[in-house]
């Protein structure tokens, strides 16, 4: 005898999708993210200068001298283009289906190719980039405060080591990981956004007190084909790497409130505009100036080849340290 199908109701279809959606916001109100929903554009403003404007504009003159002058301004204006264009395309997609907000990464994944490989495809990669992010931070952030106590301390200590100025940053991180919401270390971002605009200044300034540097040149420093091929690749590496950041846009979008009459796309969209007009000015000031000044005798990180006056150098030190905390968080 064949069994009965069970038969369901509208009335049951109805409960379970409520139950579902009372289950996802129940969530929401828990996860750190999206349990504050009231960030305003300025909030996504300073929040992505924070998380593009890293550490690796230092090095974006190096990077030009391994492109030059024409192949350089050409990926850097590029980068720039393209970078923003994807960033605009994740803005859109955060509310692509009518009545749900894809706060997470692996939500978007999972919408896209289905439960289980979405997460397969999303969450490794998501792990592997934030992993080795963090590492990155711990050791510049570490790298930073040396150079900075190197610099005003008169009489250094030789038994502090890199080591211990790694542990005393992540010390820092210990505390601030306490705060409860992504708008509650709002304060913390804007500091960092503010730390990105002032060290490159510092960098770009202090480049043209120094003036063009004497015997300057502007060719491929490598002797050799093969040298010159690999520079060349490893300086879009270093220019990509400059423009990163979008692994934080969704949940920097799902700080923020959303109805139907204004979507939260429309002040993200306008707070990443903002911050993309930030960007332009803190990058190509101290890729082309920089270049300009030491052409290819530049080092990796501008603010070794600059040196001096000492007092400015130990203060952008500091600002990258101050601006590592925040974009850390």
């Amino acid at each position: 005898m064949e069994a009965e199908r069970p038969i369901y109701s509208k009335n049951d279809f109805y409960n379970n999708a409520e139950e579902r959606l009372a289950e996802e916001r129940a969530i929401d109100e828990w996860l750190p993210i999206t349990s504050s929903r009231t960030a305003k554009w300025w909030f996504a403003a300073f929040h992505n200068v924070t998380a593009i404007v890293g550490a690796g504009v230092l090095s974006l003159p190096y990077a030009m001298s391994q492109l030059g002058w024409g192949p350089g301004v050409t990926f850097l204006v590029i980068s720039w283009v393209v970078t923003l264009f994807s960033l605009w395309q994740m803005v859109e997609m955060h509310e692509l289906v009518p009545g749900k907000r894809f706060d997470r990464y692996h939500e978007l994944g999972q919408h896209a190719f289905g439960e289980k490989l979405g997460l397969w495809i999303v969450v490794p990669a998501q792990l592997v980039v934030l992993a080795g992010l963090n590492i990155v931070y711990l050791i510049t952030g570490g790298q930073s405060l040396k150079k900075f106590h190197d610099l005003v301390s008169h009489d250094h200590d030789r038994d502090m080591k890199l080591t211990h100025f790694i542990l005393i940053f992540a010390s820092v991180h210990f505390v601030l990981s306490q705060l409860p919401t992504f708008n509650s270390i709002s304060g913390v971002s804007l500091a960092a956004a503010v730390m990105s605009i002032s060290y490159s200044t510092v960098a770009w300034v202090a480049s043209v007190d120094k003036g063009v540097q004497h015997n300057v040149q502007y060719g491929y420093k490598s002797t050799t084909t093969a040298g010159t091929v690999f520079n060349f690749f490893n300086a879009l590496g270093s220019v990509a790497f400059a423009y990163g950041g979008h692994n934080v846009v969704m949940e920097i979008q799902a700080t923020m409130p959303s109805t139907p009459q204004l979507p939260s796309k429309k002040p993200m969209w306008k707070g990443v505009i903002v911050a993309y007009i930030i960007v332009a000015i803190c990058y190509f000031p101290v890729a082309i100036i920089g270049y300009w000044t030491f052409g290819n005798e530049v080092d990796e990180n501008i603010l070794i080849t600059l040196k001096k006056p000492v007092w400015l150098i130990a203060m952008a030190n500091m600002f990258v340290l101050v601006h590592l905390i925040g974009s850390y968080q």
